[in-house]
Formats: C-alpha cells, sequence, structure tokens
C-alpha cells in the first residue's frame, strides 16, 4: 500500500518567526532575572544536540520512558480507539511514537513540531516505514494556537506528549497546555503524556550535566542561534552551562552564567550582565502522583490509567478528556 505523506509547501514567513524570537529575547534580556524561554533551543543544531543529549548515559528519561513505551505497549495500544488520529505535540524524531504506531490502531499521524527542516525529514522517513500511515506534519509552535489539519476532524483524537516536556512549563503553563490540548482536540479526547517524577537529587543533577558536555553545549548553542539570527553579539566562550537542582521548586533550572562584568549587543541593544549574572534558559518540573493528579484535573482531564518502570523514576500517564 502507498505511504501518504502530506508536507506544507511554506512556513510561517521568516520575518514573524524571527520577530516573535526577537520580542522574547529582548523582553527576556531585559528582564531581572534575565530569561529566555527554551522552546527556542530547537533550531535544527538544537534538536540534532537534543537528540544526542537522549543517548548520553547520565540522561535517564528517554530510555526509562522508552522501556515503559516497550514493555506497556498492549495496555497503551488498547487506549486509543480505532482508527484513531494521534498528535504528538513537540514531534522531535518520531522515535517514541514509532513504538506507538506499531501497537495501536492509528489511522493519522500528525507530529507538530516548532524545527519545520526537522520535521520535515522525520514525518519522510516515517512515511518510508509505516506504509499506509497518513503523515500530516505541522510545522508549529505548539504552545501558541494553531490549526488540526482538516482530514481528521472526524476521526477520534488522542494526543501524544511523551519526553517529560510538560516538566519545562512552569505549573501554571501546564495547566494551560492540558486545556488547551482538550480544547483542540475536541470532545472525548484522550492523552498519553510523559512525566518525570520526583527523585534523588544527584540523579536529577547527572543527568542534566552529563560528562561529554553535550548538555553544555545545547544550552551554549542557545546564543549561537541568537547571533546567527538577532545580530548577537554574545562570545560563547564568557558564559558557562549551569544545571542545579531546586528543592523547594521541585526542578531542575538550566542556566547561562556569564564569566564577566560584559556587554552585550542583540538587534542594536546593549545588555549588562554582572559576573556570575546568568540567563535562566529552562526549567524542568519533576512531580509526584499527586501533584500530577491534581494538575490534570484542574485542567479538565481524568487520569485513567499509569504506567512507571520498575524504580518509579517516571511515568506515562492516560488521560480522558472530562
Amino acid at each position: 500500500m502507498t505511504a501518504h505523506v502530506r508536507l506544507p509547501r511554506t512556513i510561517a514567513p521568516d520575518d514573524t518567526a524571527r520577530h516573535a524570537f526577537l520580542v522574547d529575547v529582548i523582553d527576556g534580556l531585559s528582564a531581572d532575572p534575565k530569561r529566555i524561554p527554551p522552546k527556542y533551543f530547537y533550531d535544527e543544531r538544537g534538536s540534532q544536540l537534543f537528540e544526542a543529549i537522549t543517548r548520553t548515559p547520565e540522561y535517564y528519561p528517554t530510555r526509562t520512558e522508552t522501556g515503559i513505551l516497550t514493555a506497556e505497549a498492549g495496555a497503551i495500544a488498547a487506549f486509543v480507539p480505532k482508527d484513531a488520529a494521534l498528535v504528538e505535540f513537540g514531534a522531535g524524531s518520531l522515535t517514541k511514537v514509532r513504538l506507538l504506531l506499531g501497537a495501536a490502531p492509528v489511522k493519522t499521524f500528525v507530529p507538530v513540531d516548532i524545527s519545520s527542516a526537522f520535521l520535515q525529514d522525520a514525518a519522510q522517513r516515517l512515511s518510508r516505514e509505516i506504509p499506509g500511515l497518513r503523515v500530516v506534519p505541522v510545522p508549529a509552535d505548539f504552545t501558541a494556537p494553531f490549526a488540526l489539519p482538516a482530514e481528521i476532524a472526524a476521526l477520534p483524537k488522542v494526543g501524544f506528549f511523551p519526553g517529560s516536556t510538560l516538566g519545562n512549563f512552569e505549573p501554571h503553563e501546564a495547566a494551560a497546555f492540558l486545556r488547551h490540548a482538550g480544547a483542540l482536540l475536541g470532545p472525548g479526547a484522550r492523552m498519553i503524556i510523559g512525566v518525570d517524577l520526583v527523585k534523588d537529587p544527584d540523579v536529577l543533577t547527572r543527568a542534566y550535566n552529563d560528562a561529554a558536555g553535550v548538555t553544555a553545549e545545547f544550552n551554549l548553542n542557545l546564543l549561537r542561534r541568537i547571533n546567527r539570527e538577532l545580530g548577537g553579539n554574545f562570545d560563547l566562550g564568557a558564559f558557562w552551562h549551569r544545571a542545579v537542582y531546586n528543592r523547594e521548586q521541585l526542578r531542575i533550572e538550566m542556566h547561562l552564567a556569564s564569566r564577566t562584568r560584559q556587554r552585550v549587543r542583540v538587534d542594536g541593544r546593549c545588555f549588562e550582565f554582572r559576573r556570575g549574572e546568568t540567563i535562566h534558559t529552562e526549567s524542568s518540573y519533576k512531580y509526584t502522583a499527586e501533584l500530577f493528579r491534581t494538575l490534570a484535573t484542574g485542567a479538565g482531564w481524568r487520569l485513567a490509567e499509569t504506567w512507571t518502570d520498575p524504580e518509579r523514576w517516571f511515568a506515562v500517564h492516560a488521560l480522558v478528556r472530562s
């Protein structure tokens, strides 16, 4: 049977994407403390570096979640309605979804990702691997409003949000995302979502400070992207990667710390850095079972099932829209 894949002819205009990036960077560097949203990690190089992070020995989330998806494939597949449209938010390389597509009765797959070039390449490969699966990629920022393809309007819909990406949102943002996803997927929607669990802080800090320095390069690549796309003049050697666990907030924090007092220009605007001052680039919240249940319920979802690994380091939750 012939594979079906629809690739968009055009992406959102470059100037629109650049403007949004510029506004967020200018606003973030003007704030105290300085910050930049983690979604801007994912240019093509950033997406490649993240995939490399997932293969480091210290980074447990990917292999642990993959183990759950493999071990519980039958039970998770049974949660998916027949001929469903599976919508993956922040699809990336589509590695984990292959485990689900191989077992679940999915008719159409809709990967959504901000990195359009990376998405198109991954979608083409998937369509060749699974003949008969209709692949309809949507290049979009899934944290902002976007429309699902018209051809899946009548199909039952299941959201897929693996990788503990929910933890990158502040709690109120996580609730807003879950509400938005429910409204987008519609009545009767279901969701399969991966969530990193609270655990030994040493395990967490090692995961975000790998010995090979891949996470550091991933973090610093954000400055390289600002230089290339926004006319920045960041000296990457003048900043260093810092990841720490905030016990009170139950989150890992990633920062880029200034090694010295310096000035940096972006799009003609000047920003002062003190020695040791940081740009907060990412938070990764960890959840207990009860914290996640409360979050999901408040956002209009009912927790139907939970699957974990033997160490209870990670959880895959099945949600049904209330």
